[in-house]
């Protein structure tokens, strides 16, 4: 039998991208209400423990095994991840959730810039980056104390990108990803420490955390380190593109958040760019499949 194209790879990688997707921005919008009881910050944390919990109690890795190199990979993922989810939760308790993630985006953007390898694909890299500007323009309730988080949140994204690659190729299975969840949580744990009570003694609040850690940590994170597995981080960074136009149709679904013809605009372009970069690959584009 035959050994899978670079497109079979691609395309491939693309499903389990829009399965991140859907599953990372849908958990914004479940955790959102968890923001007035507790705060982002620790709302954050919460994700991260319960996440951790979730993933070590399936995995079970074999820690006794593993390398420096294995270590230092994951470590890297949990402080990237960590930084980047309390950027972007600040950033959603202050601007609509399609503008934050439009300019969270820009960080992956820059890593497909910096990564581009033709003319063409530099033309879906500069598609892409019209459709985020389109969606992050001004106005419609985005303000730069919002801005700054998600642009912060953007650094934490792009940092995520490589160190996810790196310990999807490190490790086997989930359990790098479960290693690297569990470092979030404890970097984040002081976060968590003074709404124990809040949250133990609230089934809804609690059953909110663990559906958004189900959705973003299990399931997101989980199907984009499957891609990532599949091609290089600059190619899944210009499918990352499609995050902003599930966000913008998750906020206005779940969020009764408005959609205008400017927001219109720049899905066509996020969606065009994800599309035609997932066609414009070759071998050298893809990473170790597992």
């Amino acid at each position: 039998m035959s050994e899978p194209s670079a497109q079979h790879h691609a395309l491939v990688g693309s499903a389990f991208i829009v399965v991140g997707a859907v599953a990372i921005q849908t958990s914004a919008a479940v955790i959102t209400p968890v923001f007035s009881a507790i705060g982002p910050s620790a709302a954050s944390a919460w994700r991260f423990a319960v996440g951790a919990i979730l993933l070590l109690g399936v995995t079970r890795p074999a820690l006794r095994h593993w390398t420096w190199h294995q270590w230092r990979a994951t470590l890297a993922l949990g402080v990237s991840t960590a930084f980047m989810n309390q950027c972007f939760y600040q950033s959603i308790a202050r601007i609509p959730l399609g503008a934050a993630v439009a300019v969270e985006y820009l960080g992956p953007f820059f890593v497909a810039a910096l990564g581009k390898r033709s003319w063409r694909h530099l033309g879906f890299v500069a598609l892409a980056g019209a459709g985020v500007l389109a969606l992050a323009r001004p106005g419609g309730g985005v303000t730069v104390v919002g801005m700054l988080f998600a642009a912060g949140s953007g650094l934490g994204w792009a940092a995520y990108a490589f160190s996810s690659h790196r310990v999807g190729g490190a490790t086997s299975g989930f359990g790098g990803l479960a290693v690297s969840m569990s470092i979030s949580a404890l970097l984040t744990l002081p976060f968590a420490l003074g709404s124990v009570g809040r949250v133990v003694g609230d089934p809804v609040l609690l059953g909110r955390i663990a559906l958004t850690a189900l959705l973003a940590i299990v399931i997101g994170f989980g199907a984009e380190m499957q891609a990532l597995r599949r091609v290089r981080p600059s190619i899944v960074s210009v499918l990352l593109a499609l995050d902003p136009a599930v966000a913008f149709a998750v906020g206005f679904v779940l969020l009764n958040q408005t959609v205008s013809p400017w927001d219109l605009v720049g899905l066509v372009c996020v969606i065009g760019a994800g599309v035609g970069v997932t066609t414009d690959v070759d071998e050298g584009d893809l990473g170790a499949p597992r």
